[in-house]
């Protein structure tokens, strides 16, 4: 290259002028055209830093030669300002000083740890969840991270599959709005907000479709399916505007999702206008070989790059074969063009060629992380998070007043399981235990009595008889059962999900003392717990609530705060019913109450779930009244207003959230029995009455046919409006003409 261009440069990046004078394409493309295929192919190439998270398929890199020669354009699993800034300084040194990219699976909080995702979505609070989103950014951001691996949109009907605590459950609306918020809250006022990080929305597509509920398996839908349950949340995630995509593991279909033309080309990019990076989840690359889709990483890499796939987690194909592909003509420079000038955009969003260093910064870093006002905020999301399932006594609240209390069960004391799966790790972490939460509660007026009764995971009882004598001490027993943090999450699926261990055998033996009983239940997904769900009078599902946990649940158990969440998922009698979903086909063969003879029903057990979609109690109680539709009939340009009247008829102030239902009575191809298409949380003093309105327009009454064309048909609907999916109080019907 000639002097004068190398001079120029030199001086590129820290020239206001340029800055001023040319739009982001222009600069991409200026950077673009003085680039060798060698420094494209390195800005697609992304490397693991110091942890892994995914299998090892080379650790023999040099990687900071590797960045220093430009093979590098981003970095996993690398954090802190301090790091951050070292290691974009090696950046620095090549010959175009393009920076750094780095990014880390920052899934429910950063420092501070928030519910897990799927615990979130239980709050129905789409305000709290992006309050969580905006937190988890705003400490990323501070520690020098660009981009998170976040938020999980997958639907999954299916609680088999460990990764379900990554996500907002089973419903396509629910999901789509949440989505939406998360997107929106880890990406702040915009890309370069010094407060927020690029959001990647994942794993397009279907993952949450697995077979039997198996991590990586194999997914096996309909296109129609495809486009009516799994992709709206990622449409919704194209539309708030996510940075980025990750692909899936999966095949679907027979085509592995990192090489989908139909997926990554055909929808993602062309139909919905996705100008972001599509990066490939870790070694999916390289595991289109293990699928038999590809012969080898070369060919693997080709098949990549020409379906879409922008950058490649550490599979190293794109770094050893790109280039050669491309020399072969076995890969076109457009298309390899197009991926890099993805990733450029990004890094000038970021003002990181402006800047490379503007987000490492120690002293904000010092500041944020763990901040008062951040651990506050996730109290608040975890409270909201809590789902009463039974308070059939009013056992719930507690008094604070209440002489002995005794906290029985393994996750009593816990802290560490309190973080939940895929959290980030941290030394002497700060987590509040179930324990520590009461104590602080109660304080000296209480007599708290503690015993283990079983460990989580084994068949041993010994420790029954010291449960037994703390529990005939107390006036009050709260049980604290469930997972480990690791037994819920990636590669943690399992076939038996009922409550492990001895954990119900103790929860029988402590009920049968006949001494009033709350169970709590933390775990990373929906769990089987008959015994307890048909005998136990007061049961909370807590989930794994992250820093805050123990003040949260506390806070809840004694009344400071009355429980709001509702079920983002089913909860199954048994893992024979599985896969279980409220919006589900009706059949030829419907059963029928008291008659299931030749109907689609099983011999040994109901149909229903334990608890359906949506369940989930107050210490009040709600009265719904005048369901009111403002027209009975309306056609395609029509709007129909619906109004209900909600009144707290309880003793106590509390949220409720109102959902609204709909059914298309007659449809080819059939609808659903019911779709979640609104709902509204408000918030009622006791005795208030609130009058609550929706809309009920055409994109609310539309569907895919078997051809992919999105239709509405004239006909009758059934409206409904309750406060579970079961549990329904007003319907009322309408007709499109």
């Amino acid at each position: 290259m000639k002097k004068t261009s190398l001079l120029f440069i030199a001086g590129l990046w820290s020239s206001l002028g340029y800055a001023q004078q040319k739009t982001i394409d222009q600069k991409v493309d200026s950077v673009l055209n003085l680039m060798t295929l060698e420094e494209k192919a390195g800005q697609l190439n992304q490397y693991s830093g110091r942890n892994v998270t995914g299998p090892v398929h080379e650790r023999n890199v040099n990687m900071l030669d590797e960045i220093r020669k430009g093979h590098v354009g981003s970095m996993l699993n690398v954090k802190g300002a301090k790091v951050t800034r070292e290691i974009q300084q090696e950046a620095m040194k090549t010959r175009l000083k393009i920076p750094l990219l780095f990014g880390l699976d920052v899934i429910h909080g950063y420092r501070v740890t928030f519910p897990i995702p799927l615990a979130e979505a239980a709050s129905w609070d789409l305000d709290a969840i992006k309050l969580s989103a905006q937190v988890s950014a705003r400490e990323a951001a501070a520690a020098g991270l660009h981009w998170t691996f976040a938020p999980m949109v997958d639907i999954s009907r299916d609680p088999r599959w460990g990764r379900v605590m990554e996500g907002a459950g089973e419903d396509p609306y629910l999901g789509s709005l949440i989505a939406k918020a998360r997107v929106e809250g880890l990406q702040g006022k915009g890309f370069g907000d010094l407060q927020a990080i690029l959001a990647c929305a994942k794993h397009f597509a279907a993952y949450g479709a697995a077979l039997a509920g198996r991590d990586y398996n194999s997914v096996d839908i309909s296109k129609r399916a495809l486009w009516e349950i799994y992709l709206p949340p990622f449409k919704a995630a194209v539309d708030a505007g996510a940075a980025t995509f990750m692909n899936s593991f999966n095949d679907i279909n027979g085509i592995p999702a990192t090489g989908n033309k139909y997926l990554q080309r055909d929808i993602l990019k062309d139909k919905w206008g996705f100008n972001g990076i599509i990066v490939s989840d870790w070694g999916s690359i390289t595991e289109m070989t293990a699928h038999g889709y590809a012969k080898d990483l070369k060919h693997a890499t080709q098949l990549a790059i020409t379906a879409g796939n922008d950058m490649d987690m550490e599979s190293r194909g794109y770094r050893k074969h790109l280039v050669e592909l491309v020399q072969e003509g076995k890969i076109s420079i457009a298309d390899v063009d197009n991926a890099v000038r993805r990733v450029l955009r990004k890094k000038f969003e970021l003002g990181l060629f402006q800047d490379p260093y503007r987000y490492s910064n120690e002293k904000r870093e010092k500041q944020e992380l763990n901040a008062d006002k951040n651990r506050q905020a996730a109290k608040e999301v975890a409270k909201k998070s809590i789902v009463l399932l039974k308070n059939e006594t009013q056992i719930l609240p507690i008094s604070k007043t209440v002489k002995k209390l005794a906290l029985i069960g393994p996750l009593a004391k816990s802290n560490k399981d309190m973080k939940g799966f895929w959290s980030v790790e941290w030394e002497n972490d700060e987590l509040v235990s179930l324990y520590d939460g009461v104590k602080s509660k109660l304080g000296k007026n209480t007599d708290i009595l503690y015993a283990q009764g079983c460990n989580i995971n084994d068949t041993i009882t010994s420790g029954f008889a010291e449960a037994l004598k703390v529990a005939q001490q107390a006036d009050v027993v709260v049980m604290a059962v469930g997972e480990t943090f690791d037994m819920s999450g990636e590669a943690k699926s399992r076939s038996d999900i009922h409550i492990p261990g001895v954990q119900e055998k103790l929860i029988q033996a402590i009920q049968e003392t006949g001494k009033p009983v709350v169970v709590l239940i933390m775990a990373g997904r929906p769990l089987v717990f008959n015994y307890t769900a048909n005998h136990v009078k007061s049961i909370l599902y807590t989930w794994w609530l992250g820093s805050e946990a123990g003040h949260a649940m506390a806070d809840v158990l004694f009344g400071d705060y009355n429980p709001s969440g509702k079920l983002p998922m089913t909860f199954p009698r048994s893992v024979g019913q599985i896969p279980l979903f409220y919006n589900y086909y009706n059949t030829g063969r419907p059963p029928l109450k008291n008659d299931t003879r030749y109907k689609s029903a099983y011999l040994d057990i109901p149909n229903t779930p334990q608890f359906a979609f949506g369940h989930g109690l107050s210490y009040t109680t709600f009265k719904y009244a005048d369901l009111v539709l403002n027209k009975s009939e309306m056609n395609l340009n029509d709007t129909i207003t619906v109004s209900v009247n909600i009144t707290n008829t309880g003793k106590y102030d509390g949220e409720e959230v109102v959902q609204l239902y709909l059914k298309d009575e007659v449809a080819q191809p059939i609808r659903p029995v019911q779709e979640l298409k609104d709902f509204q949380k408000i918030n009622l003093k006791a005795g208030e009455s609130k009058n609550l309105t929706f809309k009920i327009e055409r994109s609310k009454l539309s569907f895919y046919d078997d051809d992919l064309n999105y239709i509405t048909q004239p006909g009758d609907f059934k409206l409904m409006i309750g406060s579970a999916s079961n549990d329904i109080r007003l319907e009322q019907k309408f007709t499109l003409r």
